[in-house]
């Protein structure tokens, strides 16, 4: 599910799961969160990049495997959600994220996960958590606003906007747009000006711009856990696989 390359100073994940376009199932941030840790160590390692194969960057959570019955289940899931982005966001490594095709839900936070996040021209992003009654995870409510502002944030939560790759770096989504089929050959090559640049001053920027996650994670954990023992949620989900317009009760 995760493919691991190594150019000069810098390592490229790809996330490898053409069959549900690269979504986060539960292995899949298993092998990002062991992959981070090891890169982390390594003194010689300078940038990390992610990426999605097949065409897309990353479909979002695994709906198929929602499958949590108790709210011990659900604690545990955000257990090694969090850990990964704990690893991404506070990482002394800048991380650059190289989108074509969709980034959507947790897959849109994955990418803001990074410090970059490079984009083709024909990509898209929503954040539409809503959809199968949930709130926003993967660290989205810490991300989003810090990128758009919370007005605009609120818009793309509430109403699941589609944003299309222009207008997501004109609004600050993305920092920078490339022709299709480019984004990874231009994240590299931003990776490798960092390659020669100090380490340490990074490293404590980094430090300092991931204030303020710990609380943002610990509200999505109890929140989340709640929502996946709801009707609503249920309802969202059965409907999203059975490929229908779900019915929301408020329970």
């Amino acid at each position: 599910m995760l493919i691991e390359t190594r150019i000069a100073t810098t390592a490229v994940l790809t996330l490898d799961y053409p069959a549900r376009r690269n979504a986060l199932a539960v292995p899949m941030r298993a092998a990002l969160a062991e992959a981070m840790d090891r890169l982390e160590a390594d003194p010689t390692l300078r940038c990390i990049v992610l990426t999605g194969g097949g065409g897309h960057f990353s479909a979002g959570g695994d709906i198929s495997g929602m499958d949590v019955e108790d709210l011990a289940g659900g604690r545990e899931r955000f257990r090694l959600s969090h850990r990964l982005v704990r690893s991404m966001i506070a990482s002394s490594k800048p991380l650059i994220a190289a989108v074509e095709g969709w980034a959507v839900g947790a897959g849109l936070a994955l990418a803001l996960c990074c410090d970059t996040v490079v984009a083709a021209a024909d990509a898209r992003f929503m954040a539409g958590f809503g959809g199968i009654g949930l709130v926003a995870d993967f660290g989205l409510l810490h991300t989003l606003p810090r990128r758009v502002g919370e007005g605009r944030a609120r818009q793309m939560l509430l109403h699941a906007e589609k944003i299309d790759a222009p207008r997501a770096e004109a609004i600050g989504l993305i920092d920078r747009l490339v022709p299709p089929g480019t984004a990874l050959q231009a994240a590299m090559a931003m990776a490798e000006a960092l390659g020669r640049a100090a380490p340490l001053p990074i490293a404590l920027t980094k430090s300092y711009l991931s204030h303020g996650l710990a609380d943002a994670l610990e509200w999505e954990r109890n929140a989340q856990s709640a929502l996946f023992l709801t009707q609503d949620h249920a309802e969202g989900r059965a409907a999203f696989l059975a490929k229908r317009p779900a019915v929301f009760e408020g329970r």
